[in-house]
């Protein structure tokens, strides 16, 4: 069994409520849905289909498609048959922003995102059993529709008014920047998906982030009046942070599922500076802790707010399934090498490249001055202040102190040949990139 495999295996439905519906309101996953009795029933039931598409306008997924994925494989856990759609014809158009025009990928940078995509989406769903995960990508039947044959088959049952009250195309319609035909055609492009899983899977549910419920209703009401069938659609919360903030930056950078865009490092240490106010939510949506074991975590974040364990959970969960449990704990090692807790030596070259990545870089080389460098670094404004620090014994090179002002930096201190870490006082770094 291999450590996919075996994680997978230990996710579980908390067997404490009394319907899967329950443990989704518990853990916030519902923001607004179709009838929600019918829904509960449903997921009670015979085993179904169900889907949530992920458009590739972007070469890796985010935080914003785990919580979609995570759903997915809850309602897996549960029996149901999930399919995940990569948009290899939604993601040529993009459905429409807030504020103006996409602009439009090449046919070969969206075919290579579908792949990209696609081998993301098979991390998190399992697809073995008699309930095994497809994925599917509706290029496959949007591409041989010829124009006369998507106005006639799938044009006709849409209402001009209707689409212009969906919020995202109002919105833009009140904009200067207005909206293309193109954007404005998207709500049809994602409706016909849902006909086209129906069809072929007898698909009843859709699911995604609430603000794309405009776009997830065209489904159901494109079923409605073509198939004279009733089919359902959840829409999860946009999640924010306690102050209101959109949740899923740092720095200003959305938190891509790619290790190449996000290094395990950085990735892990955006779950472990999550604040007490928002910690408890974030267990629920990203983890598959009990409610019982999260109960107990959010009354240690009451009562004991300064060992930070339920951040601590939360950061290991996470990245464990996300990257896996090596990275994981590659990640844990370099935060505390980092700061003198172990030894920087013995971390791998991944794991500290990725720790490295998020500290103020200086160039050097063997035999450079440890003075310039931390100028070079900013970790000083002079060579003056430099060679005081060092002097007072606040410097160190990989958690070894630096005794002398005329100090270089030497060709051992290069870890793997690349890098070295600077460390002013306890917590003040940057690292020396060769």
């Amino acid at each position: 069994m291999n450590e996919r495999t075996e994680l997978m295996a230990n996710q579980r439905i908390d067997d404490s409520f009394p319907t899967l519906w329950a443990e989704l309101e518990w853990r916030g996953l519902i923001h607004v849905s179709t009838d929600a009795d019918a829904l509960s029933e449903l997921l009670e039931g015979e085993p179904f289909a169900y889907y949530c598409g992920f458009d590739p306008t972007a070469s890796s997924l985010h935080l914003g498609h785990l919580v979609q994925l995570l759903l997915m494989r809850r309602l897996q856990l549960k029996g149901h048959r999930p399919l995940g759609l990569v948009g290899g014809s939604t993601g040529l158009i993009g459905d429409p922003r807030p504020t103006s025009e996409r602009t439009l990928n090449s046919r070969e940078t969206v075919a290579q995102w579908v792949d990209s995509l696609g081998e993301q989406v098979s991390k998190y769903l399992s697809f073995e059993g008699d309930n095994a995960a497809r994925l599917v990508n509706n290029l496959d039947w949007t591409a041989p529709l010829s124009a006369i044959d998507f106005l006639r088959e799938i044009g006709k049952y849409f209402r001009v008014g209707t689409m212009i009250k969906k919020d995202i195309v109002a919105k833009r319609l009140d904009s200067d920047e207005g909206i293309s035909y193109t954007e404005f055609s998207y709500q049809i492009l994602q409706g016909l998906d849902y006909l086209e899983l129906y069809r072929q899977y007898d698909c009843k549910l859709q699911s995604g982030g609430s603000d794309q419920w405009g776009n997830l209703t065209s489904g159901t009401e494109l079923i409605r009046k073509a198939e004279g069938a009733s089919v359902h659609a959840i829409g999860t919360p946009l999640i924010t942070n306690a102050d209101g903030t959109k949740f899923g930056k740092s720095e200003g950078n959305a938190i891509w599922l790619n290790p190449e865009m996000c290094s395990p490092y950085a990735f892990y240490q955006f779950w472990l500076n999550q604040a007490d106010a928002d910690v408890v939510d974030r267990l629920k949506v990203f983890t598959f802790l009990t409610r019982a074991e999260i109960e107990d975590y959010a009354t240690q974040v009451a009562e004991e707010p300064f060992k930070r364990a339920a951040q601590k959970r939360l950061a290991l969960e996470v990245t464990t399934l996300v990257h896996g449990a090596k990275a994981t704990q590659g990640a844990i090692d370099a935060s505390a090498a980092l700061f003198g807790q172990g030894e920087l030596s013995e971390l791998d070259e991944a794991s500290l490249a990725g720790a490295v990545s998020e500290l103020p870089v200086a160039a050097g080389a063997a035999g450079a001055s440890i003075a310039q460098l931390l100028v070079d670094a900013g970790l000083v404004k002079s060579l003056g202040e430099a060679r005081r620090a060092i002097a007072q014994g606040g410097v160190y090179v990989n958690n070894a102190k630096v005794e002398s002002e005329d100090a270089e930096l030497a060709a051992a201190d290069l870890l793997h040949g690349k890098f070295a870490v600077l460390r002013r006082g306890k917590k003040t770094l940057a690292a020396v990139r060769a």
